[in-house]
């Protein structure tokens, strides 16, 4: 008697997330494109965002495993580290009123409508401050969760606000003939050993930081050791831009799945708000690039580029291909990046308490 063929178990046809799985890849990899051939900043993170959205919201009900997205936070947290430049300390000891007072004007005029924001009553104290941080937008988003914030409305917010903000930087380069395209060697790699070596630290951050149940732990410890190593020359921080594509894309998804056809209502809902919002922040930024200019005999692109509020990677991208000072423009954005590490927790609770102590007074 023959033996009974088995079916495999794994189709197309008994598994349809498969297909929705496929959709998700397909839709992506179209608008993440899109997003590139836009040079809009943070491309192959929003472009998975989106499409992660839509199925969604759809009725996908699809999942990203918890270490695969902690996987891609201490990628973000290495490349973060990888990107500093090793004359920081030197530009903010050189410069360093100009620098603390970029910084916290910052700081106060986000924080200011943030505030205002949360008095509007449409958005959470935590979640409107957390998305007004003019932090790495990426960071703030991952950040906000273990604050209590709204990590979805936190990403709609930091994301619209990247977008304004290259935008605004895209024009102001073009006043001075500026070209902000930029070609990206896909599989270039200077050293296979140091890669191997920057993955298996990141695993170990990534590890070490889940078991200490910090906030934002895996990446807080990623930057954090990072930093370490950059400046202490042990090995050299070594990520291809095809893997850094995968980790954008897998923190992407991670933000995606999160959203609901109710919290994407909201998101609309708060628009005009938000968006006037980072207006204003921009104009405020644009003011004090003003006054560095005046005051400071700073050239105009510099100082704008400098007090830009979000998009640091287009930032970097526009400095680089003109005479801008890319060290002090670089060095402002990272060291108001560290600052609001430290102060955002702070600001967050801060309000948190507060409103809660309003709340129960009324």
């Amino acid at each position: 008697m023959p033996t009974p063929t088995t079916k495999p178990n794994f189709t197309f046809d008994n598994n349809p997330k498969v297909w929705t799985f496929l959709i998700l890849l397909i839709l992506s990899f179209a608008i993440s494109a899109f997003l590139e051939a836009c040079n809009l900043p943070a491309a192959l993170l929003l472009g998975p965002m989106i499409a992660g959205i839509i199925v969604t919201v759809r009725g996908a009900g699809l999942m990203l495993p918890n270490p695969l997205f902690a996987m891609a936070q201490g990628t973000l947290g290495w490349m973060i580290a990888g990107h500093l430049p090793t004359t920081i300390y030197q530009e903010i000891a050189k410069e360093w009123p100009i620098f603390l007072l970029g910084t916290c004007s910052t700081i106060v005029a986000s924080s200011l409508l943030g505030w205002l924001l949360s008095r509007t009553g449409l958005l959470p104290g935590t979640t409107a401050i957390w998305g007004s941080s003019p932090g790495a937008a990426s960071v703030m988003t991952i950040m906000s969760e273990s604050y209590g914030a709204d990590m979805r409305l936190v990403a709609f917010m930091q994301y619209l606000r990247v977008a304004c903000c290259a935008i605004a930087a895209t024009v102001v380069a073009s006043m001075f003939n500026v070209d902000t395209t930029v070609s990206v060697q896909w599989f270039a790699l200077s050293s296979f050993s140091d890669f191997m070596i920057t993955v298996v630290m990141s695993c170990m951050t990534v590890f070490i930081g889940a078991k200490l149940r910090l906030p934002g732990g895996p990446l807080l410890l990623s930057i954090a050791v990072g930093i370490f190593i950059k400046f202490s020359g042990v090995f050299s921080i070594v990520l291809p831009s095809w893997y850094l594509a995968i980790s954008f894309g897998l923190l992407g998804w991670g933000i995606g799945f999160r959203f609901s056809p109710s919290v994407l209502r909201h998101a609309l809902h708060v628009f005009p708000h938000v968006i006037s919002a980072i207006i204003a922040l921009i104009f405020i930024n644009g003011c004090f690039a003003m006054l560095l200019v005046y005051f400071a005999n700073i050239d105009p692109l510099t100082a704008f580029l400098a007090t830009s509020p979000g998009g640091a990677d287009s930032v970097a991208i526009i400095a680089a291909s003109t005479n801008a000072d890319v060290a002090f423009v670089m060095s402002m954005q990272i060291m108001r990046f560290l600052l609001v590490l430290i102060v955002g927790p702070m600001l967050a609770r801060w309000l948190s308490v507060n409103k809660v102590t309003k709340t129960t007074k009324q």
